[in-house]
């Protein structure tokens, strides 16, 4: 399981009103939750998505970039922090809360990779409103990927950064993600799973497996406050699952997409890649760059190197559309 879940200090900031949509539920505590980045925040809504917390900045007139975090246990928007802040000097950037995190509904519903989708291409469509480059971390790699099959019209390039879905290894069936599901969610039991991995210590246990060095202060301090708000739980006892993960995810996603796609990655303590290089040797479309040294977050680990790799890849993208 990941914990990659960057944040910010939040102690003396006030506490906000709950998220739309939920209530306490069995997490006893709640601690305040600052903004993910220091940027105009809006919600998006539609009565099938519910509430979309959403973060903007940067001149208009510009290419947007889209940036989605990933999904775990305690998953935010600053996650993507570092890309954010250095982008929007030059660029119009977007920052969603997916659905189930942040200051997004956090109600007791169906998550699924199919929702996810759903919520990219609408968020695509009704907010950001023209073709935009996506870079998605982690678990989002394969939502963006999905949702771009549905909508490429919406996508100018795809950028993932330790993608999932690259291992050989087999996913569990749909029958066992929901008898693990329906584990989770029996009263106590799933609640004092939840609270012991969103413990600080627990926190900075994964973080560590994730993080080259020591993992700054920071990044737990969010990842425990975002992972202390009402119905914080629900999203992630889907993805503790396994049912937010698609089966065989190359052949049904990654390999039909047309669009130019780069992936950035090294050691991965949650994933692996074993199916990349086929995929790179039979798609010319698709790029990959090792950003070393670093464990699952390059855009925190070595977000120099990270950023100097997407721009080289929206250059040659330019170049190419243009020819």
């Amino acid at each position: 399981m990941s914990m990659q879940a960057p944040g910010i200090q939040s102690a003396t900031l006030p506490l906000p009103a709950a998220p739309v949509g939920t209530s306490m539920g069995q997490h006893s505590e709640q601690v305040p939750l600052p903004p993910a980045v220091d940027a105009p925040r809006e919600v998006y809504a539609t009565p099938e998505l519910k509430e979309i917390s959403w973060y903007a900045d940067g001149p208009e007139g510009t290419r947007p970039l889209v940036l989605l975090h990933s999904i775990n246990a305690a998953p935010s928007v600053f996650e993507m922090k570092p890309l954010f802040e250095h982008y929007r000097a030059e660029r119009r950037v977007y920052a969603p809360d997916l659905p189930g995190f942040g200051f997004s509904d956090r109600s007791d519903r169906p998550y699924s990779p199919a929702l996810y989708a759903e919520a990219i291409n609408a968020f695509l469509a009704d907010v950001v409103k023209e073709p935009a480059d996506v870079v998605a971390f982690s678990l989002s790699s394969e939502f963006a990927a999905r949702a771009c099959l549905a909508a490429p019209e919406r996508f100018v390039s795809l950028a993932l950064l330790s993608p999932t879905g690259f291992s050989d290894r087999r996913l569990p069936s749909g029958g066992v993600g929901k008898a693990l599901h329906r584990v989770f969610t029996l009263p106590g039991l799933g609640s004092g799973l939840y609270g012991l991995l969103t413990k600080r210590g627990g926190i900075r246990f994964f973080l560590r497996q994730s993080y080259v060095g020591e993992p700054p202060d920071e990044l737990i301090d969010y990842a425990y406050a975002t992972s202390h708000q009402p119905g914080a739980m629900h999203a992630p006892y889907r993805f503790l699952s396994g049912q937010l993960f698609t089966r065989n995810a190359v052949e049904t996603l990654y390999a039909k997409l047309q669009l130019p796609v780069l992936v950035i990655y090294d050691k991965d303590a949650n994933v692996t890649f074993d199916l990349l290089p086929g995929l790179l040797a039979s798609h010319r479309n698709w790029r990959a760059t090792k950003v070393e040294p670093t464990l699952g977050i390059p855009q925190w680990e070595r977000p120099t190197r990270t950023i100097a790799t997407l721009d080289d890849f929206w250059r040659t993208t330019a170049a190419s559309t243009d020819g």
